[in-house]
């Protein structure tokens, strides 16, 4: 499991594919707070202020830039501040540190937050879960499929997908650990490795999927969602949210309502218009035509559906099958609903 070799071969050609990522190195160290782009109507100066840490060039970000382009929490009676970091440490230090009010985590460090106890609320983003991305003449098309090939993992071995697809394949007698040569690496250089042909099957985020398959000459092994439907649960779980300190959120909790009205609001514009998509192209990197579809339909494609009894069970069987204490999980009410 050692990633040296793909990381000896493919840092020279790692470049192109980071030119969606062009930030300077001050981001690298810095957070940045973003200027407001908030319409003219209204004094924002009386609203109360939630404030969430983002990736810069993060998926997050183009919901949340929306709302801020459109009002649309000043429409919901408060005024939502935005500070940009470079990566995901940055953004879980910003939200634990207590200098912003939220950030967007997946489930299981909601889980392991719980576990430690300092638990935060858990607000949906994305049922986004990641993707598994061959070559369009690979034989891979099933679970079974992979025995005997060289895989490479994006997020370690901790990461959801992994984890679901090793459970899968238990559950078909199959011990991927032991029958395939697994690599783990940062997603850019597993796309890379992959056009190079050092794996044969990449397991990775959803988008740096979409980039791939966008491009042309990729496709889905199969579906990350079928995972979720082999072990009998809801395709469309939200696997990633918005986390605010529970203590905090429990004392704000119409400001997290007001936030939440203008989340379903931003994905609705953005699911029923497209032209929305082209102010936030550059935030995307500004794709190639393919590449931006295969983006902004799979943002579509991942709102999750509105938490109710049946959905909260299933994020917490979720939790417990891809490793959490059964007797120790995130209760219900750190799992947000909407308010009717």
């Amino acid at each position: 499991m050692n990633q040296h070799p793909i990381i000896k071969t493919v840092l020279q050609s790692f470049l192109p594919v980071a030119r969606f990522l062009r930030i300077g190195v001050a981001l690298l160290l810095l957070p940045v707070l973003a200027a407001p782009a908030h319409s003219s109507d209204g004094d924002p100066g009386n609203l109360p202020a939630l404030s969430v840490s983002v990736l810069q060039f993060g998926t997050a970000h183009w919901e949340l830039n929306h709302i801020l382009h459109r009002g649309l929490d000043r429409k919901n009676g408060y005024r939502l501040e935005l500070t940009l970091v470079a990566n995901l440490p940055a953004s879980r230090l910003a939200v634990t540190s207590g200098s912003v009010n939220g950030a967007v985590a997946d489930l299981l460090w909601a889980q392991s937050r719980f576990r430690a106890g300092t638990p935060y609320l858990y607000v949906p983003f994305s049922s986004q879960i990641g993707d598994i991305v061959v070559a369009e003449d690979s034989g891979i098309r099933s679970v079974a499929d992979l025995a005997g090939k060289r895989i490479g993992v994006a997020g370690g071995p901790d990461s959801k997908g992994w984890i679901l697809l090793k459970k899968v394949a238990a559950g078909q007698g199959i011990n991927l650990s032991a029958a395939t040569d697994v690599q783990f690496a940062a997603p850019p250089l597993l796309s890379q490795a992959l056009k190079r042909g050092q794996v044969d099957v990449i397991v990775t985020y959803w988008h740096f999927a979409a980039r791939l398959k966008g491009a042309g000459g990729w496709r889905s092994a199969f579906g990350m969602a079928d995972l979720l439907s082999a072990m009998d649960l809801d395709r469309n779980l939200p696997v990633l949210g918005y986390v605010f300190p529970a203590g905090w959120a429990g004392n704000h909790r119409p400001l997290i309502d007001r936030f939440a009205n203008s989340l379903q609001q931003a994905k609705e514009e953005l699911a029923d218009n497209p032209t929305h998509w082209q102010r936030l192209r550059p935030l995307m990197g500004d794709p190639a035509e393919g590449v931006f579809t295969a983006l902004r339909e799979g943002f579509v494609a991942g709102t999750p559906a509105p938490l109710n009894d049946r959905r909260i069970a299933e994020l917490q069987q979720l939790l417990a099958l891809t490793g959490a204490d059964p007797g120790n999980l995130m209760p219900a009410r750190l799992l947000y609903r909407r308010q009717p």
